[in-house]
């Protein structure tokens, strides 16, 4: 999936290095995240705050303000679990920039309230998009008049299917969620497939197999 890269206005700039410790303190930690921390983290910057005073844009109860987070990366990989670490001590939805080696790719969740718990987020997993070069043109934010309609438009680019006509944004990621689960299904079906032996079993298996791609191709329509 191409890379959209965006243009955030100087007036939000923050521009702050955010100390790992600093994560660590806000949240529940295990060594095994700690470690993938050091292995592959290299630097946090907090680049830009979109709020109500930054870009002149309403607030709501679901988005009070987006956070644009830069994360130089010691290799081309970082695991979930690191975003979610940094997502669970941050309560502001957040958009991931990573950089490494003059490539940059946008990543990030879903992020809202939790019904249940106003206090709490409730985090989708992660979409992103493929790498591209640091210096790639950046696009101009929408034209939105609240920051939950700003929100949409900068996690759009990392679906991997468009909307349906109507679907808000909440219905499209948890569409894209069920999209990913049927596909990890598929793919252990298909693993016992290619170990089943016996005939009649493999006539079953093709069976489910074929339940499941029909279902993934209305998912993805």
């Amino acid at each position: 999936m191409t890379a959209v890269l965006f243009d955030y206005p100087k007036t939000a700039a923050f521009g702050r290095v955010l100390p790992k410790n600093k994560i660590y303190e806000h949240g529940s930690i295990t060594n095994a995240v700690r470690q993938l921390f050091v292995r592959q983290v290299e630097q946090i910057v907090w680049q830009h705050k979109l709020a109500p005073e930054t870009v002149n844009l309403k607030a709501s109860k679901a988005v009070p303000e987006i956070q644009i987070f830069s994360i130089t990366l010691k290799g081309d990989e970082l695991k979930p679990e690191v975003l979610r670490c940094i997502d669970l001590a941050i309560p502001f939805p957040i958009i991931y920039e990573l950089r490494f080696d003059g490539k940059a790719k946008p990543v990030a969740a879903f992020k809202r309230p939790s019904e249940a718990d106003a206090s709490k987020w409730v985090i989708s997993e992660y979409f992103n998009s493929d790498w591209t070069a640091t210096d790639t043109p950046r696009k101009p934010l929408p034209m939105v008049f609240d920051l939950e309609a700003l929100y949409g438009h900068l996690l759009l680019p990392l679906m991997p299917h468009p909307a349906r006509p109507g679907e808000d944004l909440q219905e499209q990621v948890e569409r894209m969620e069920l999209i990913r689960l049927k596909h990890r299904e598929l793919e252990r079906c298909e693993a016992r497939l290619r170990k089943e032996k016996q005939f009649n079993r493999k006539i079953e298996i093709n069976a489910e197999l074929r339940t499941i791609k029909g279902i993934l191709a209305e998912l993805k329509q």
